[in-house]
């Protein structure tokens, strides 16, 4: 700060200052582009708006942005303020194609004979886009069908989808069926891992949804069910691929839907486990990934057949918090199973090894069947 200087640039008039601080930001930290976009505005206003009206449309512009500014303040932390303008543009031009968004805003700021008008109807949906995510996100802490749909989420697919239900006023029971289907689209996407770009695939019914989820909901079926060249999120491609190994990201949101299915089917008033209940969610290895050589350990050999079909599946993997997972390691079943205590899927282990306490490829096969056929039913 010792070393700092300050410099004074002498404007003429508002118009002038604005400019100054778009060429000024660039020479320093980069501002975000919701940042530059502003001004961009701002100086519009001053080069094309009459004396007479100006004051009334940057009062305008100006409350506005403090609403936008008070949403960000509420969102800050869970989503980054540019993707949020990305999600407006998308909105605004009722397509999920990707457009990089200064070049969009100049280009229709150089239509000088609408770019007033642009300007006030951009930042009108803008402020509402701002509101109606602050909203769904304050929904998702009490809604757990919002909840899991966040979680398993492409985002810059989703929030163009969520938003423009909320604008045209979706009721709820029909939002919520939206909700399951994106997420089941989502999660067969994450799964499967096809090169399909799932955007293009969305994008037609995305255009015609208007304040009804059955379109979307009916197309995201008809994805599911094609049997041909088309058919890269069919039922047999998410058996094929559930029955491999997979992204233990992807992993860890399966077996937290597989926790709150075995909690549903337990004592009745458990309630659903959000996915952030959990502490620093982890995946367990229960027959772990560096082999135990210690004698009587409680694990079956560790052959060519069970490096290529047991190590890496859904039956031994299971869910825990970060230091649960850090103090087992590599150690013995018989500590591990003593430690399985605390969610519904560390008590099935247990159950499972009661009168047997060995883990071997047949309880493997036992609980990964279980699990897919779970899966199965539900996405």
């Amino acid at each position: 700060m010792t070393k700092a200087s300050c410099t004074t640039h002498v404007v003429k008039d508002e118009s002038e200052a604005v400019q100054m601080f778009i060429f000024q930001n660039n020479r320093g930290k980069k501002p975000t582009n919701l940042e530059i976009i502003k001004a961009q505005f701002m100086y519009d206003i001053h080069l094309y708006v009459p004396v007479e009206d100006k004051q009334n449309l940057l009062s305008e512009i100006t409350e506005r942005f403090e609403h936008i500014y008070k949403s960000i303040s509420k969102i800050e932390g869970n989503i980054d303020e540019d993707n949020v303008l990305n999600y407006t543009i998308k909105v605004y031009r009722n397509s999920l194609d990707e457009i990089n968004s200064t070049d969009f805003v100049n280009k229709e700021l150089g239509k000088a004979d609408s770019c007033i008008s642009f300007i006030r109807k951009f930042t009108q949906l803008l402020s509402s886009c701002f509101s109606q995510i602050s909203n769904f996100l304050d929904e998702t802490k009490k809604n757990i069908t919002y909840h899991a749909l966040l979680i398993a989420a492409d985002r810059s697919i989703m929030f163009p989808f969520v938003i423009k239900a909320l604008l045209k006023g979706m009721p709820q029971k029909e939002l919520e069926e939206l909700a399951r289907a994106l997420e089941q689209i989502f999660l067969r996407h994450r799964i499967i891992g096809t090169r399909a770009n799932l955007l293009w695939r969305l994008n037609d019914s995305y255009k015609m949804m208007g304040n009804g989820a059955k379109n979307v909901v009916n197309h995201i079926q008809w994805m599911k069910s094609r049997k041909d060249w088309w058919g890269y999120w069919n039922n047999d491609e998410l058996l094929r691929t559930l029955n491999m190994g997979m992204n233990h990201n992807t992993a860890k949101i399966l077996l937290w839907k597989y926790e709150n299915h075995l909690i549903q089917c337990g004592k009745a008033g458990y309630k659903v486990l959000r996915y952030d209940d959990i502490e620093q969610p982890h995946l367990e290895h229960i027959a772990p990934q560096t082999e135990n050589k210690e004698p009587n350990n409680g694990y079956c050999p560790y052959d060519e057949d069970f490096y290529n079909r047991y190590l890496e599946c859904l039956g031994n993997y299971l869910l825990l918090s970060g230091s649960h997972n850090m103090s087992l390691s590599n150690e013995r079943f018989q500590k591990k199973r003593e430690s399985y205590t605390y969610l519904q899927q560390q008590r099935e282990v247990l159950g499972m090894t009661e009168k047997d306490p060995i883990w071997d490829k047949d309880k493997i096969q036992q609980r990964h069947s279980k699990i897919i056929d779970y899966l199965m039913q539900i996405l």
